[in-house]
């Protein structure tokens, strides 16, 4: 569905983006991603299944040529939700796939987003998970849905990237097709997030030659304050994993290595 409000200009000039990139929105790629490239971007379907950090990364994705989306969230948008996802002041009150939907609309008319206003559970997790190429798992941890939706995707041969907003930091955690899952950090919901924030810091450690302090304080504080979720996000946090879930769904895509779970992508700064 083409934005009323674009007009008939809009639809010319996105319709011959692959005829010619000079005049197209993806330009300036074509340095780092070839024609041939740019078109199996433009292929992949992507299924997001929240809309939370996930709205950050989608605009990202669709920003660099990705244009098959699925969408799955009930929640509505929130005053708090402004300060780390994609939504604006007039946003407040509305369906998240409805203002994700009109914000991605309004960046490609011609883009193709299916969004669904439902609450995934057990019984029809499935059905949303076939027919994609990508899955970004944001579902929280609160049941153990999460693991239920990279156990299909692992039967389904469907790469699942896990996103983690860290305030000033992200990691990515990626589970490819046959190879490590989410039970090897922990089997189980409870506290979840936290044990893979521990992760996190043993890995940076380990491996990065990296104490990340501050990561460690927010963690103590958390638990401090007896708070469950993740240490407080911030925007920085969601654009750098905006950044990297970009990353590796281009490299996915294009069929070019990535670093799989137990290994993590983290950035910061």
């Amino acid at each position: 569905m083409l934005n009323k409000d674009l007009g008939e200009d809009a639809l010319h000039f996105f319709s011959d983006e692959m005829a010619s990139q000079k005049s197209s929105m993806i330009a300036h790629n074509k340095v780092y991603i070839s024609r041939e490239q740019q078109e199996k971007i433009g292929e992949a379907r992507i299924l997001l299944a929240g809309a939370g950090i996930s709205s950050i990364i989608a605009e990202s994705l669709v920003r660099i040529g990705f244009k098959n989306f699925t969408v799955i969230e009930r929640g509505l948008v929130e005053l708090s939700n402004l300060n780390t996802q994609n939504y604006t002041y007039d946003d407040i009150g509305k369906a998240k796939v409805d203002a994700l939907f009109k914000r991605l609309k309004n960046i490609n008319p011609l883009a193709n987003i299916r969004i669904e206003n439902i609450l995934l559970t057990e019984e029809n997790v499935r059905q949303y998970i076939l027919n994609h190429d990508i899955a970004i798992n944001t579902i929280d941890f609160k049941s153990n849905l999460p693991f239920i939706f990279d156990e299909i995707c692992w039967e389904e041969n469907i790469p699942v990237l896990h996103p983690y907003n860290f305030g000033w930091a992200s990691a990515l955690l990626v589970f490819m097709p046959k190879g490590e899952t989410l039970y090897l950090i922990e089997p189980y919901c409870n506290n979840f997030e936290q044990t893979v924030v521990k992760y996190v810091i043993k890995y940076c450690k380990t491996y990065l030659d990296s104490e990340v302090c501050w990561l460690q304080h927010a963690l103590k504080k958390n638990a401090d304050e007896q708070i469950i979720q993740l240490p407080l996000q911030l925007s920085v946090g969601s654009s750098f994993a905006a950044a990297l879930c970009t990353r590796v769904a281009c490299c996915i895509t294009l069929n070019k290595p990535v670093k799989s779970f137990p290994e993590i992508y983290y950035c910061g700064t």
